[in-house]
């Protein structure tokens, strides 16, 4: 896709809902921008999968459950024994250069799924990110299996989400486009108690 991409949120008017910052907010939402992304298909005991993995990328794949890897720009997420999101431009049909991901692993058996524009990440950050989430989420996010360079799959109120915790208390929440709309408003008005600032997504 080679002209501008249409952003899920972008019927809330979120350019003219950014404020400036407020020390009062206890949590800040920000839509974040396109991030290309594919979902890797594979066998995490096939040692030649993975060797070759590293080989295209320049770092391990994550092998135990809900665990994040990430090197020059490119982040591995692990979804289940087989699968793998992989945000960057890394696809077989990335620009020259990027698509070493598809040729490190020709002739392996393996699936690389181009996600297009069917996902939206929304950033949750402030000193009531968890307590948001909390209402929302089923998770104990106090849990150490929920601290940075890990992941989750689970749901937000009805919708099903992949959450991925970051350094200093804030949280990416990866979310079916058809959905973004949903999530954006449910942590919205989860925040109010505390007070919602909207953030620039850049």
């Amino acid at each position: 896709m080679t002209g501008p991409r249409h952003q899920p949120l972008a019927h809330l008017a979120l350019a003219a809902a950014r404020e400036a910052p407020r020390p009062d907010a206890g949590v800040t939402l920000r839509a974040l921008p396109y991030q290309p992304s594919i979902i890797l298909r594979g066998e995490s005991g096939d040692a030649a999968f993975v060797k070759a993995f590293r080989a295209g990328l320049g770092f391990d794949l994550p092998l135990a459950p809900n665990h994040v890897s990430s090197h020059d720009e490119i982040t591995a997420l692990w979804l289940g024994p087989s699968e793998w999101l992989i945000l960057g431009d890394v696809g077989p049909v990335a620009p020259a250069g990027q698509g070493r991901l598809a040729r490190a692993l020709a002739g392996r058996h393996h699936a690389i799924i181009s996600q297009g524009d069917g996902r939206q990440i929304i950033a949750v950050s402030g000193p009531r990110a968890r307590d948001v989430l909390g209402k929302l989420c089923p998770l104990d996010l106090e849990s150490p299996d929920l601290a940075p360079g890990h992941c989750a799959r689970s749901i937000l109120a009805r919708c099903g989400i992949l959450l991925h915790p970051q350094p200093g208390g804030a949280y990416h929440l990866h979310v079916a486009r058809s959905f973004a709309d949903y999530a954006w408003r449910v942590l919205a008005e989860a925040g109010l108690e505390f007070g919602v600032a909207i953030a620039s997504g850049d």
